[in-house]
């Protein structure tokens, strides 16, 4: 009798597949108990590689134009369309049913093509002249926040981590990310899709492993600018918020999202991974200085 040969999935690193430095691995299982891959168990260095590179990329990416991220996101839609039998195929091993799979993928693939739409949109939306009483212009306008921590939702594979990835990387933010500890596999997947997409390297990191030993070093990590929760364990929370203080990190909890609804999908999740800048400028008296219009 052959035994069958376990695909090994790798995390993904400053946009490379690295084995986690720890050495040690797991195997999620299917609901009839078979293993289905071996899945590296990421540490504390794992995460803090992949701030590393997160911030490294901050730069080029948060500068380049609108547009060109724009792009990208769409590129990352149709790779992710092209191999979508593939990522259909490891639903059902995680457990779905093959219309579930589809369902899931095809809102995935639709969700990248909704932020890939925004990137050039919500700044104009979100942005304002603002009134006030002297002579400046006062503009408001949005910008990145820099470096966000995501714990995806542990209940589903796929969509729930691009529905979180995407509003952030469509606003010029970079991020690491841990996928859902039972259900890892498109995951490591995905960042296949994102690593022929265009995509600069450090911009999206992956990490697969458990919650419950990572959430601390996603939250209190002085590097970090957001982290994003998704589970409703009131530990955690309480935890995330406490540690955020200490470099006043945004903290958003998204444990009552349905992501398969219409508000899964939002311009206000990108504005969740962005600051607001205000610019003052004086005007000029134009009638005082030069003689009169």
């Amino acid at each position: 009798m052959r035994l069958e040969v376990l695909k090994t999935y790798k995390i993904y690193i400053g946009g490379q597949f690295p084995r986690t430095e720890s050495g040690r691995y797991y195997s999620p299982l299917s609901k009839t108990g078979k293993k289905l891959a071996n899945v590296c168990l990421c540490s504390r260095k794992d995460f803090r590689d992949a701030v590393v590179a997160a911030r490294s990329a901050f730069a080029g990416w948060s500068n380049r134009a609108a547009f060109n991220r724009s792009q990208i996101l769409y590129r990352m839609a149709e790779m992710l369309e092209g191999r979508k039998a593939q990522f259909i195929d490891e639903l059902i091993l995680q457990g779905a049913t093959r219309a579930a799979a589809e369902k899931e993928v095809h809102l995935a693939t639709d969700r990248l093509i909704y932020y890939a739409g925004w990137c050039d949109k919500f700044q104009q939306l979100f942005s304002a002249v603002n009134p006030v009483a002297s002579s400046h212009f006062n503009f408001s306008a949005p910008e990145p926040t820099g470096v966000v921590a995501i714990i995806a939702p542990q209940g589903d594979a796929l969509l729930g981590l691009v529905s979180l990835i995407a509003p952030v990387i469509a606003g010029g933010n970079t991020c690491v990310v841990l996928a859902a500890a039972d259900k890892p596999l498109c995951a490591v997947t995905f960042a296949e899709v994102l690593n022929s997409s265009d995509l600069p390297g450090g911009v999206v990191n992956i990490l697969t492993g458990k919650p419950e030993e990572l959430a601390s070093w996603f939250a209190g990590h002085m590097d970090v600018n957001a982290t994003f929760y998704c589970e409703k364990d009131t530990d955690i929370q309480k935890m995330i918020r406490e540690k955020s203080a200490d470099n006043l990190k945004r903290i958003h909890f998204y444990d009552t999202i349905d992501w398969y609804s219409d508000k899964g999908q939002s311009p206000y999740f990108i504005m969740d991974a962005q600051e607001i800048k205000t610019t003052w400028h004086p005007v000029e008296n134009i009638a005082g200085a030069g003689g009169g219009y």
